[in-house]
């Protein structure tokens, strides 16, 4: 895509750009089924005006519009060219994370075609990737650094792009097995009255740890895998006196472990091995007001060499557009009238555990 220099009408302060798709590329690529994809960037850029005949594209409107709508056009073909075709909320999140470019509230210099194309596992026909800035950096912490915590908001991806992570480590023989584990946060009585053994009764509390599995796996060889021990899904009580060698860890749902938990678990480490922690602090499920063992290690840890903090928001959510606007109502709200999740706060404060949260 190429653009035509700026030209601008003093008297209406307006600038003009134009671009040619190229011919290897169908309009229907870049405008999308129904023009869904123009519709996007005319929804963001209500000001100016923009036409299409044949395979040109013209932007007419105030110069800084003008100039990212242009950059828009540039990013989405950049991504077209890899293969990968642009879908709503990708141009979406592309003039989102142009728009704070411009307005200085961005913190790096990624572009949205950087943050888009960059390929995590391919896997039965279809490629996991990072589909905001915050994910990006997310994946790039779990390469550079031994320990990660990825905490934030349902719908971010933090555990499910920890997967990904896992099983791209151990195809490329990074690593000799993968271990995911979650605190059962109804270990005590309630979990004993539930009918059939063990396994049967923490079977729930792993489930999506198998459900990820089965999306990046030929589901045929996960038994096969979990028979030979290169794959290993256990409560977090099992990982008590151990030492991991060699393994990618995930601990999900850290949040329900107590601060004797999280210690306990992050001197498993091993030599060769990575461990990524996965949390949302607003969803603590621990009774009594115990102190979640997620908050507290925020404090310990922050600054310690190869240790990571990457934080998402609602901003990052990648499940239904609705699911942020859900998250952002309740912060609202919580911060309006002194609630957690929108109930009365229960008190739980008052053990020291400022700031957490529960359901």
């Amino acid at each position: 895509m190429t653009e035509t220099p700026t030209a601008r009408t003093p008297a209406q302060e307006q600038a003009r750009a134009q671009f040619t798709v190229p011919a290897q590329h169908p309009m229907v690529t870049v405008l999308g089924s129904g023009d869904s994809l123009l519709r996007v960037i005319e929804r963001a850029f209500p000001a100016a005006d923009i036409h299409v005949r044949g395979n040109e594209i013209s932007a007419v409107g105030d110069p800084v519009d003008v100039a990212l709508i242009a950059r828009v056009f540039d990013e989405m073909m950049l991504v077209l060219r890899t293969g990968q075709p642009m879908t709503e909320d990708a141009v979406e999140r592309s003039i989102a994370m142009l728009k704070a470019s411009e307005n200085g509230t961005s913190d790096g210099p990624e572009t949205p075609a950087q943050v888009l194309t960059q390929n995590i596992l391919s896997s039965r026909g279809r490629t996991i990737r990072p589909k905001t800035l915050n994910q990006k950096r997310y994946v790039d912490a779990i390469d550079k650094h031994t320990i990660v915590f990825g905490i934030g908001p349902a719908g971010t991806g933090k555990t499910y792009l920890a997967m990904a992570k896992a099983v791209q480590a151990l195809q490329s023989k990074q690593v000799n097995r993968i271990i995911l584990t979650r605190p059962a946060v109804e270990a005590g009585e309630r979990l004993g009255f539930l009918p059939g053994t063990l396994y049967e009764k923490i079977d729930p509390y792993l489930r999506p740890l198998y459900d990820a599995l089965h999306d990046m796996l030929d589901p045929d060889s996960i038994p096969r895998l979990m028979a030979a021990g290169t794959i290993e899904v256990a409560p977090l009580a099992y990982m008590r006196g151990r030492t991991l060698n060699d393994a990618f860890i995930i601990l999900d749902e850290a949040q329900n472990t107590s601060p004797e938990q999280m210690k306990m678990f992050l001197t498993r480490l091993g030599f060769d091995s990575k461990i990524v922690i996965t949390g949302d602090v607003t969803q603590v499920d621990l009774p009594n007001g115990q102190k979640s063992g997620l908050r507290q290690v925020q404090e310990i840890l922050e600054g310690v060499e190869d240790v990571h903090f990457s934080r998402l928001s609602s901003q990052d959510v990648v499940r239904h557009k609705l699911v942020g606007r859900i998250v952002d109502a309740y912060e609202q709200y919580d911060s309006k009238y002194g609630t957690e999740n929108g109930a009365p706060k229960s008190g739980r404060g008052k053990s020291g555990a400022k700031g957490i949260k529960g359901k």
